[in-house]
């Protein structure tokens, strides 16, 4: 018979409630020996109960890491998880304090994703010299349906319809008297919940219209470098296909959307492209040995293709400094971006210039002869297909399919994260950054292991 009634007679070891090679010691200890600057937790004065600042940075980074990510369910988990009873010291901190402590110490996540960087390079894990990045992005759900947004043509139409109820209701208020309505209404009242909604509308089109403006200012270089790209490739009498690229339109598309939940997040191609989401683009460059996220950030852009150049900044300027190789797919190639990654010496680009398969054929598991170098007249799309079509390339560009898809496919399906708790591309910005944080450790847990 177990007995659960009688009292302890000591006072118990928290340490012993679990193994001594668990998550929950390995994420304390490394919290506890980083060098962070100010954490803040419910200011004193506020009357809210207070906690150590580093304990609520373990509790985050541990619950991140196992899959818990609502405040509410790390609440919950201080009392039912023994993992985490052990990491807060059997102490409860509240659903507010937890989701408070995460929004004010985004620059503490921040400089903790890069402190815990450079503890894996003390320990030998991250080994610096010549570093090789694979980037890409996924598209992770916004804290916002995609049934709370509106298209601009659709806002037009409404716009237009609520006008003509308000002159209606105008109307009707002149026979009032005459004509009376339904228990409960009034026509002020409908009158003002019409307006209302006419004005978040407005708002609505003018926010999808400065997109549209800010966009076509981005897509202006592209188009200028495939305009010269094209007109050298005439000027050396080349034959030209497909349609001529069209200038970029400060004019917004019938189908842009604007969402009333979350209005900086977009509606995105999810999965294989054959569904939309209301979505973010959450980008990461993994280091291919070591398969430590070295960069993580966040884009409203439903596509990679101006994310080279930022996702390659976004990397901690000590590493940066050590990486000689980037590989990304073709949604992040152009000869702009690649030119501005590898000037002074930067990193060389490994980016395929059309999208290809992962079924090989036959023929590809040949072994081929080295492909002559092109000619010194040739155009930045040849010559980065030459790149990849050598030994050297082609061994290095293998290397991106198994390293940066594998950390999305942990973060998503062993960690389950799909969803954004935080709103807005700053909030988002800095959940993902947890996450990737909280990745590491398991990862860093894991090469521990593995080398001990």
């Amino acid at each position: 018979m177990i007995d659960r009634d009688t009292p302890l007679l000591l006072p118990p070891d928290l340490r012993q409630w679990v193994p001594a090679d668990h998550l929950a010691h390995y994420v304390l200890d490394a919290v506890e020996s980083l060098p962070l600057t100010t954490l803040r937790v419910n200011e004193r004065g506020t009357g809210d109960a207070q906690f150590p600042p580093r304990m609520m940075l373990g509790l985050v980074i541990y619950c991140y890491a196992t899959g818990t990510f609502s405040s509410r369910a790390i609440e919950r988990a201080t009392f039912t998880d023994v993992a985490v009873r052990f990491l807060t010291g059997d102490t409860h901190p509240d659903h507010d304090t937890i989701c408070e402590f995460r929004r004010q110490n985004g620059p503490v996540l921040a400089e903790s994703f890069v402190r815990v960087l450079e503890l894996a390079r003390e320990l030998k894990l991250l080994k610096f010299g010549q570093l090789t990045l694979a980037a890409d992005g996924t598209k992770v759900l916004a804290n916002a349906s995609k049934h709370s947004a509106v298209s601009y043509q659709r806002a037009g139409q409404q716009i237009e319809l609520l006008r003509q109820e308000v002159d209606q209701l105008l109307a009707k208020a002149e026979q009032a008297d005459r004509v009376p309505l339904q228990d409960g209404l009034t026509i002020p009242a409908e009158i003002a919940r019409r307006r209302d909604r006419c004005a978040k509308l407005q708002v609505a089109r003018a926010v999808i219209e400065e997109r549209a403006r800010q966009r076509a200012v981005q897509d202006q270089p592209a188009y200028a470098a495939k305009q010269t790209e094209r007109a050298a490739r005439r000027a050396r009498g080349e034959r030209l296909r497909g349609r001529e690229p069209q200038p970029p339109s400060a004019t917004p598309a019938p189908q842009d959307q604007y969402n009333f939940t979350d209005p900086e997040s977009r509606i995105m191609k999810a999965g294989t492209g054959s569904h939309f989401e209301q979505a973010y683009n959450a980008q990461a460059a993994v280091e291919t040995d070591s398969r430590l996220i070295v960069a993580a950030r966040v884009t409203d852009a439903p596509n990679d293709k101006e994310q080279l150049v930022p996702t390659v900044q976004a990397v901690p300027a000590p590493v940066r400094d050590q990486v000689t190789a980037v590989l990304v797919d073709n949604g992040f190639y152009s000869a702009a971006a690649v030119a501005a990654v590898e000037v002074n010496r930067g990193p060389t680009v490994y980016a395929a210039v059309e999208k290809t398969g992962h079924h090989r054929s036959v023929t590809d598991l040949e072994q081929r002869p080295e492909p002559p170098p092109p000619p010194a007249s040739a155009g930045a799309v040849e010559q980065m297909r030459y790149r990849l079509q050598t030994t050297a390339g082609r061994a290095l560009y293998r290397l991106r399919q198994q390293t940066v898809e594998p950390v999305f496919g942990i973060i998503k399906e062993a960690m389950g994260f799909r969803r954004f708790s935080l709103r807005g591309q700053a909030g988002a910005e800095l959940e993902w950054t947890l996450v990737c944080l909280a990745y590491n450790f398991r990862r860093l847990h894991r090469l521990a292991a593995v080398t001990a």
